[in-house]
């Protein structure tokens, strides 16, 4: 069995390549090289950051051609970053629709408000580029089944970010599972904790200067600017964000059906609130689902504004089976006893992450998941997080939320997670569009 060292030193031997001598490196920095992969980076307020840093931890088979983002303070911030980071400068752009019209561009990134994640992704497989999407990969469902058979039709690569599929040590807790380690697992239980403040109340102002607000929305209806959407409060908004399950109940529940071996269920319930504060919040901050197979069960608890952790830890998932447990998360595991004394552990803290020390956002995970994208397009590797995997538990959530907005439960068809006998909710599959910027396939 290999060491978890060598499986890294492995992965990093399989993503870079051919080593280029120091006489070549020139050559091999000009755009379009074939040794490495181009990459605009598209969506620059956060997320992006890991980007950048995993993207220098994989600079040998990896280039940035440019970065883009409709805000021109955050674009420029980024720049300056890219350029102290990676020793070079990118071209900047607003219209990521330039972007996409580059043949310099192999591949890009997409990071995003999660309402441009599937209409950007799908316009970039029609433009002929891979695609690495941030999670959620889409903000309703239909749109996930668009995502997928767009990457079918261009035959191009789409990885989600759920970077915990590239986590060595979780690679390593799936195969013990698989091999009894816990007996037959059959109950994940997978949480959120964080302590985030209140949004307050918008009111209308003028739209910044700097901040095209017309490409902003895209593929939403238009709405006015208020003070508390931009550049991250988005998020508690239905029109264009997803809430704390997307957010980041997507990484825990992509893990918990990964390890018990499910894709999607037959029920789904929900049920939470906002509770902590009274604002503009238009979704839940405390959140309570169940996802139901015939012999197995799935829940997720979500707090991000109440901080009371888990096994200590303020996010994970724990897999039960019929003569053990284990619990998981980013940074390690713990395995225990049917009775719940721990009878193993491992820690990942101590292993550094390759990112740059230059980029915020740095981790091992994010450099290897990366790592795997640029081996798929280059070697054709097996990608860790393909769109039609990726997609399945972001589908499943967002069908929780259809759950909590309805206050029911929802009976699903198990092949495709279509909701069953229920119109209203199946209203939910799909949203309405701006006029002349819906998604095609």
């Amino acid at each position: 069995m290999i060491t978890r060292r060598e499986f890294l030193d492995t992965l990093a031997v399989s993503a870079a390549g051919v080593a280029v001598t120091s006489n070549a490196k020139s050559y091999a920095q000009i755009m379009g090289s074939n040794d490495r992969v181009n990459f605009a980076v598209i969506g620059l307020n956060s997320r992006a950051y890991a980007h950048l840093s995993s993207l220098k931890a994989n600079e040998k088979t990896s280039r940035v051609t440019h970065v883009c983002d409709v805000d021109t303070p955050i674009l420029e911030r980024f720049a300056g970053r890219s350029e102290k980071a990676l020793g070079y400068k990118p071209a900047t752009e607003k219209d990521f629709r330039k972007v996409l019209a580059s043949k310099d561009v192999d591949a890009i990134t997409i990071a995003t408000p999660d309402h441009w994640h599937a209409p950007m992704a799908i316009a970039g497989l029609e433009a002929g580029k891979h695609v690495y999407v941030e999670k959620p990969c889409s903000h309703n469902p239909g749109e996930g089944v668009m995502l997928v058979a767009a990457r079918d039709k261009y035959k191009k690569l789409v990885q989600m970010g759920s970077q915990q599929r590239s986590s060595p040590h979780t690679i390593e807790v799936a195969a013990k599972i698989k091999d009894g380690i816990i007996g037959r697992p059959y109950y994940a239980k997978a949480w959120y904790s964080n302590t985030r403040k209140s949004i307050g109340f918008g009111k209308p102002v003028p739209v910044p200067a700097t901040l095209d607000w017309d490409l902003w929305q895209g593929p939403a209806p238009r709405k006015q600017y208020m003070s508390n959407y931009h550049p991250y409060n988005w998020h508690w908004f239905k029109h264009w964000g997803t809430g704390e399950t997307l957010n980041n109940g997507t990484h825990e529940i992509d893990v918990c059906r990964w390890l018990i071996g499910v894709d999607f269920p037959k029920h789904v319930s929900a049920s939470g609130g906002r509770y902590q504060f009274k604002d503009d919040w238009q979704f839940y901050d405390t959140l309570v689902t169940s996802f139901e197979y015939d012999d197995k069960i799935i829940s997720w608890e979500g707090k991000c504004c109440q901080g009371m952790k888990f096994y200590d830890r303020d996010r994970g998932a724990a897999i039960m089976g019929t003569t053990g447990t284990v619990v998981v998360d980013r940074e390690g595991y713990d395995i225990y006893d049917l009775k719940g004394t721990k009878t193993s552990s491992f820690s990942a803290k101590k292993e550094a992450s390759a990112s740059s020390s230059d980029t915020m956002g740095a981790d091992s995970m994010t450099d290897l998941h990366f790592a795997n994208f640029i081996a798929g397009i280059q070697k054709g590797e097996k990608l860790n997080a393909p769109i039609e995997v990726g997609n399945v538990a972001v589908t499943m959530l967002q069908l929780s939320n259809v759950a909590w907005e309805l206050n029911r439960g929802l009976n699903l068809d198990p092949a495709n997670g279509h909701v069953l006998n229920d119109p209203e909710a199946m209203k939910f599959w799909n949203r309405e569009y701006e006029k002349g910027w819906a998604p095609k396939v």
